[in-house]
């Protein structure tokens, strides 16, 4: 048995190797709390009734999806300007502030008397404090972790992709009682709590912790993680096979979640209650698909594990491009969200292995920058789909082509960088 320095380090009353589970759970309800965003469908009849009823405002639907793709894209933005502020600062002094910045733009958002303010409140400043804290809990769990990255990623991340499940019910049971604004206010007042007090035990280990008893695999050489900065990381091939890969497979996801409502009842012909009920059965699979494929990527390369995506996300597509029935139409969308999950364990969890934590804030955050390219041009690819074609079968052929560009993107650049 190896001598260990620092077999007295305590997470929370804990021996290490064990506390630092309780980080992961941690950072999983912090990013339930985040992803809150994915329940914005909820906010949008309520808010259109409250416009129009009680500010005599005239807004579409359409209008009132801009505060959404202004904090997804505030959000991606904001995740490479945080920078080497994690290490300068600590992801608990980070998770506090962008917390704190989170529950602002919520409780702003309350007030919004246009849809211009509320983009400004909502979108902007609460999509900066997501974009701050999301990626802390994140680097916490890649660190504490180096023989379980993969899995311990995707837990974390779990929590924003299954939140939809949770918060779009609760904000519409808050809304039918207290009104729309004053689920915002309740829920911006409880943002604020709850990310100060799951941002207090969030420390990284020290330099060169490792599990009690555990030693890396020695691989071969070209395997071995090295530490890139991230002027280093660009210069790499391997980085722009995993952005173009995360971009393809956020796109696709981002798509379906965007047009899962409208395919189930125009293409499916499923009644809109029960479409409403399987776009929170879908959730699931985009939470859940974020741990399975992480304790993949801990399993067999990161290049098999993207290439087993892009071939599910084009098996689905071309099974409801030819056969848009109700069992294939829940089948298709739970694959196509489970994969979109499964990206956002993928591209952490390989951004670490890569290029290393030493840089990783800066790192991902670019890295990050693919999804928030998907989330803009999924969305408005499928609406120009529709419009030109009339129908949204149309966007599943060029899923397909996406995908199949992915697996070859793949294939030829995703791997350790030389």
């Amino acid at each position: 048995m190896r001598e260990y320095p620092d077999q007295d380090l305590q997470i929370l009353w804990m021996p290490a190797d064990k506390g630092r589970w309780l980080l992961v759970l941690f950072g999983m309800i912090l990013n339930l709390c985040l992803g809150s965003i994915y329940s914005w469908s909820v906010f949008v009849g309520p808010l259109a009734d409250y416009f129009t009823k009680t500010l005599h405002q005239q807004v579409s639907a359409g209008e009132l999806l801009m505060p959404f793709s202004v904090f997804l894209a505030c959000f991606a933005l904001a995740m490479p300007l945080v920078g080497k502020s994690l290490d300068k600062y600590g992801p608990r002094l980070i998770i506090i502030s962008g917390g704190l910045l989170t529950g602002i733009g919520w409780l702003m958002a309350s007030m919004a008397s246009s849809v211009q303010m509320l983009s400004v409140m909502y979108g902007v400043i609460g999509g900066l404090g997501v974009g701050i804290a999301y990626g802390a809990p994140v680097a916490v769990a890649a660190r504490w972790f180096p023989d379980r990255r993969g899995l311990a990623v995707g837990l974390v991340l779990l929590g924003f992709g299954f939140s939809a499940f949770l918060t779009a019910n609760l904000s519409g049971f808050l809304i039918s009682v207290a009104g729309v604004m004053e689920t915002f206010r309740i829920f911006g007042i409880v943002f604020i709590i709850l990310a100060v007090l799951l941002a207090l035990p969030q420390r990284f280990p020290p330099p060169g912790w490792k599990p009690f008893d555990w030693e890396p695999q020695q691989s071969s050489p070209q395997d071995q993680t090295r530490e890139f900065t991230l002027s280093g990381m660009v210069r790499t091939r391997a980085f722009y096979g995993l952005w173009f890969c995360y971009f393809i497979g956020c796109l696709s996801g981002l798509m379906a979640i965007s047009i899962a409502k409208p395919v189930g009842t125009e293409i499916a012909h499923i009644s809109p209650v029960l479409a409403t009920i399987l776009v929170g059965f879908f959730a699931i699979f985009n939470g859940g698909g974020r741990p399975v494929f992480g304790f993949l990527v801990d399993r067999i390369t990161v290049r098999t594990v993207s290439m087993v995506s892009f071939v599910l996300i084009m098996g689905a597509s071309v099974l409801i491009t030819l056969s848009p029935s109700v069992p294939v139409y829940i089948i298709s969308f739970a694959v196509l969200w489970g994969c979109l999950g499964g990206w956002l364990a993928i591209a952490p969890t390989a951004t670490a292995g890569y290029f290393g934590t030493g840089d990783y804030p800066r790192c991902y955050g670019v890295v990050f920058l693919a999804y928030g390219a998907g989330a803009i041009a999924g969305p408005q690819l499928a609406g120009y789909i529709k419009n030109v074609s009339g129908s949204y079968i149309g966007v599943f052929p060029v899923v397909t082509v996406l995908a199949l560009v992915g697996m070859v993107i793949a294939y030829l650049m995703v791997r350790h960088p030389e």
